[in-house]
């Protein structure tokens, strides 16, 4: 009687869900950390420094909108709307939210 090679290599038992486990999850668990340090760590960190700086917007700073207007802070609340000068009497309300980068820090408030 004749036995192909495939059943005699199974009937081995060497641990046939190790062998799975090491080729399939492990390989995935290292691209998954991989991706991790490589994307979403720096991607997070770049969110908290993007809510630190919109947070700490004070009246005088010069900053540019996400849409692209450079304006000076006129006003700044503590609700999610800022007053931006962006000409000699012209103003406009922007969210908090939409500043993308503050070009120059303005003076401290006076009380």
């Amino acid at each position: 009687m004749w036995i192909s090679p495939a059943y005699a290599q199974a009937a081995g038992g060497t641990g046939g869900l190790n062998d799975l486990l090491m080729q399939t999850v492990v390989p995935f668990g290292l691209i998954f950390l991989i991706l991790y340090f490589l994307v979403l760590r720096p991607q997070q960190q770049r969110a908290r420094s993007q809510q630190e700086m919109v947070k700490n917007v004070r009246r005088g700073d010069s900053v540019v909108t996400s849409g692209g207007i450079i304006g000076k802070v006129t006003r700044a609340n503590d609700d999610n709307e800022i007053e931006l000068e962006i000409a000699p009497n012209v103003k406009v309300r922007c969210q908090r939210q939409m500043i993308a980068e503050v070009r120059s820090k303005g003076e401290p408030v006076k009380e």
